[in-house]
C-alpha cells in the first residue's frame, strides 16, 4: 500500500488522498487517489501484468453488479496498489450479503473464460452507445474529452471499448487475454466516494477488491490486512493512551501525556541532529496575509486547501507550509557568501483544509507540524549539502530501524527557471546520490515545477511502502519570487539556491507510521514509559518510588504500579502497555537495593537478571542514548 506525502504546490507535509471504508463495522484504508479529469477517469492504472489482471477483475465485478442490481450506473474501475475498485451509482445501499452474491457471479464469469475484446468506435458512435445504455458518467467523460479536443483544435480520437461476454465498458485497457486468466480474488469493502472527487457531485458506492496470481499470495495479503487492523495506529493510540480525535476539531490530534512525550522525544532527537549540523531554529507566525501566498504562487495553486480568515477587510490564512516565511528571515539583513549555507529549521504549526472524507487518523490530518528545514546556499554547495542531507536521513531513520529508499524526480515539462541551472542541479544531486552508496531510482519529469527533488520512502514491518520525507532543490520559487541575494567574494549580488527538506516529514504522520510499524512496542529510547517498577506487595511501594527517583535522575521515563493487584496482573498490564522493562521488587530486592529485570517480549524461560539500582540506571541511560531501533 503506497501512501504518499507529495504535492508540488503544497511542498512538504501533505499526503495522497485516501478513502476510509467501512465494512462490517471495521474502518479500513485504501490507497485511492481521486480522479477528476477525463484522462484520469479513463486511466486504468494498469502499468504491469498484475495491474492488468486487477483492472480486468474490476470489469468482471462491474458486469456482476449490472446483472444483480438493475439500473446501476457505472463510474470508473481502475487498478490500485494491492487491488482494484469500481464506483457505482445504485438505487440502494449495498450490504455484506451483496458482496458475496457479486463474488459468486464473478466466479461464473471467470469460469466462462470470456475473451477481452477491444473495439474502436467513432466519437459519435461511442457517445450514442452509452446514451442508449443510460450510463451518464461514461457520456460525461466522453463529452469532456470532446470539449478538450475542440479547445485544442484537434480531432477527438476514436473511442475504445472493451467487451467480455455481454459486458462492454469505456476503457483504454490493457487487459488479460480472457476472464479465465484472472487469479484468486476477494471483495473487501464498500465505501462512499464522490464522482470525480468533487463533494458537490453525486456520492457513489465504491467496492474495493483484491486479486493475486496464486491462492497463497491472496492468503498472504489477507493475513497482512488482518495484521494491519491489529496495528492500526488509531486503535493503538487509544489502547496505549497516546492520542485521541474529537469532532470539535476534525483532523487534529489531541495528544495525551504519553503521546506528547513520544512526540517531543522525536523532536528532541531531530533538534540534536540539527544542532550538530549547524542549523538555527526559528519560529514564524501561523497567520499571514494572502500577499505572501500570491507572491510565492501558492494562492493560485493551493488556495482551496487553505483556511482563510477575514479581518478588517483583509484576507489572511493559516499557513499550510513554512517555506515562504523563511525568506523574511533571510532578507532581514544583507547576506555574505561566507554565511552560506544558512540552515534554518522550524517546527511550524501548519493547517490544510483537507476534505473531511479524506481524513484518516494521524496519516491524513488538517493540523500538523513538520521538521522543516530551509537551507540557503551557493550553487557550488549543492552537491556537498545534498550528500550531508542524505546522511541526516540515514541517521534519523536508523534510530527506528527503517531503511530509506530514494526517488530522484527530474525536470518536468512545465518547469520554471534556467535549463542550464536545472541540468547542473540534477547532475550534482545524481552525483551525491551515487556517492552516498544508497539505492535510488530516477523518476523522469517528476520534479516540482520549481525544483528537482528526492523523495524518501520506507517499508514497514508488513511490507507496506510509505513516503515520508522530501529534499527539494529550489531554483526559482523562493530565490526569484522573493528576490533573494547574497554578496559574492567580488562584492556582486548573486542569487542563492534554496533547499527545502523535511526528514520526518509531518511528525503526526511519522508517528502514525511508527506506531503501526512497531505495533505500539516502540524502541526503548522512544517509548513514552521506558520502565515500570512493580512492587510485589504494598510494603514494597516506597522502595519502588525510590527506585523510580534514581532512574529519573538519569533522564529515564519511569512509572510505579502501586496498585493492590497481584504481581502477575501488574506484569500483564505492563505488557499490554508495551513497556520495555518491568522491574520487580520483593523483600530480597528491597534489602539489596536491586530489582529483578523482566524485558518486554522475553522468551519463555529467559533468565531475569537482578541488578543493583545504580548499575541499572547507568545501563538503561546508556541504552537510551544509543537510540537503538530494538
Amino acid at each position: 500500500m503506497t501512501k504518499e506525502l507529495v504535492s508540488e504546490a503544497a511542498d512538504e507535509g501533505a499526503s495522497e488522498p485516501t478513502v476510509d471504508a467501512t465494512a462490517a463495522g471495521e474502518e479500513e484504508q485504501f490507497e485511492a487517489p481521486e480522479r477528476g479529469s477525463a484522462e484520469e477517469l479513463l486511466d486504468a492504472g494498469a502499468h504491469d501484468a498484475l495491474d492488468a489482471m486487477r483492472h480486468s477483475t474490476a470489469h468482471v465485478m462491474a458486469e456482476a453488479v449490472l446483472d444483480l442490481v438493475p439500473g446501476a450506473k457505472l463510474g470508473i474501475g481502475p487498478a490500485i496498489t494491492d487491488g482494484f475498485y469500481y464506483d457505482f451509482q445504485l438505487p440502494r445501499a449495498l450490504t455484506p450479503g451483496d458482496l458475496e452474491a457479486i463474488e459468486a457471479r464473478m466466479a461464473e464469469s471467470v469460469a466462462a473464460d470470456h475473451p477481452f475484446v477491444r473495439r474502436e468506435l467513432s466519437p459519435a458512435e461511442g457517445r450514442a452507445f452509452f446514451v442508449e445504455r443510460d450510463q451518464p458518467f461514461k457520456v460525461e467523460s466522453l463529452d469532456d474529452l470532446a470539449a478538450r479536443a475542440k479547445a485544442e483544435g484537434s480531432p477527438m480520437p476514436p473511442v475504445s471499448v472493451y467487451e467480455h461476454g455481454a459486458f462492454v465498458d469505456l476503457c483504454k485497457g490493457p487487459h488479460v487475454a480472457s476472464t479465465g486468466k484472472i487469479g484468486p480474488f476477494k471483495l473487501l469493502a464498500v465505501a462512499g466516494a464522490y464522482w470525480r472527487g468533487d463533494e458537490k457531485r453525486p456520492m457513489l458506492q465504491r467496492i474495493y477488491g483484491t486479486v493475486w496470481p496464486t491462492q497463497k499470495e491472496l492468503e498472504d495479503y489477507l493475513w497482512r490486512r488482518e495484521e494491519a487492523k491489529k496495528r492500526d495506529h488509531r486503535r493503538l493510540g487509544i489502547q496505549l493512551d497516546l492520542f485521541s480525535f474529537h469532532d470539535i476539531s476534525p483532523g487534529a490530534a489531541f495528544w495525551h501525556p504519553k503521546g506528547w512525550t513520544l512526540y517531543r522525544t522525536l523532536e528532541s532527537a531531530m533538534r540534536e541532529l540539527q544542532a550538530r549540523r549547524g542549523y538555527v531554529e526559528v519560529y514564524t507566525p501561523p497567520l499571514v496575509h494572502k500577499r505572501l501566498w500570491e507572491q510565492s504562487g501558492h494562492w493560485d495553486l493551493y488556495r482551496e486547501h487553505m483556511f482563510l480568515v477575514e479581518a478588517e477587510d483583509q484576507t489572511f490564512s493559516l499557513k499550510p507550509m513554512n517555506c515562504p516565511e523563511s525568506t523574511y528571515i533571510y532578507r532581514s539583513r544583507v547576506r555574505s557568501y561566507r554565511e552560506l549555507p544558512l540552515r534554518i529549521a522550524e517546527y511550524g504549526k501548519l493547517h490544510r483544509n483537507e476534505l473531511s472524507g479524506t481524513l484518516s487518523g494521524l496519516t491524513r490530518v488538517r493540523h500538523f507540524v513538520t521538521d522543516d528545514g530551509h537551507i540557503y546556499l551557493r550553487p557550488d554547495q549543492i552537491g556537498s549539502e545534498i550528500e550531508a542531507l542524505l546522511g541526516e536521513v540515514r541517521e534519523a531513520y536508523g534510530w527506528v530501524g527503517l531503511e530509506p529508499r530514494f526517488t530522484f524526480g527530474t525536470r518536468p515539462d512545465k518547469a520554471l527557471g534556467d535549463v542550464a541551472l536545472w541540468d547542473r542541479a540534477e547532475t550534482l544531486i545524481g552525483d551525491a546520490l551515487k556517492r552516498s552508496g544508497m539505492s535510488y531510482r530516477v523518476k523522469e519529469k517528476d520534479g516540482a515545477f520549481y525544483a528537482p527533488k528526492i523523495d524518501i520512502q520506507v517499508e514497514d514491518a508488513l511490507g507496506r511502502e510509505w513516503q515520508t520525507a522530501t529534499i527539494q532543490v529550489d531554483l526559482v520559487m523562493l530565490p526569484e519570487r522573493f528576490d533573494l541575494h547574497y554578496i559574492d567574494e567580488e562584492g556582486r549580488p548573486q542569487r542563492p539556491v534554496a533547499i527545502h527538506r523535511a526528514i520526518y516529514g509531518s511528525l503526526e504522520r511519522f508517528i502514525g507510521v511508527l506506531t503501526e510499524h512497531f505495533a505500539g512496542a516502540f524502541p526503548f529510547w522512544l517509548a513514552p514509559v521506558q520502565a515500570i517498577a512493580i512492587p510485589i506487595a504494598d510494603r514494597h511501594v516506597p522502595a519502588g518510588e525510590e527506585l523510580a527517583g534514581v532512574l529519573r535522575s538519569h533522564g529515564l521515563r519511569v512509572e510505579v504500579d502501586g496498585s493492590s493487584m497481584r504481581m502477575q496482573n501488574k506484569i500483564r498490564l505492563a505488557q499490554e502497555q508495551k513497556i520495555p522493562y518491568m522491574l520487580v521488587l520483593g523483600d530480597r530486592e528491597v534489602e539489596a537495593r536491586s530489582a529483578t529485570v523482566r524485558r518486554r517480549g522475553a522468551a519463555q524461560g529467559e533468565a531475569q537478571p537482578t541488578e543493583e539500582w545504580a548499575a541499572l540506571a547507568e545501563r538503561l541511560a546508556a541504552e537510551a542514548r544509543e537510540r537503538r531501533p530494538s
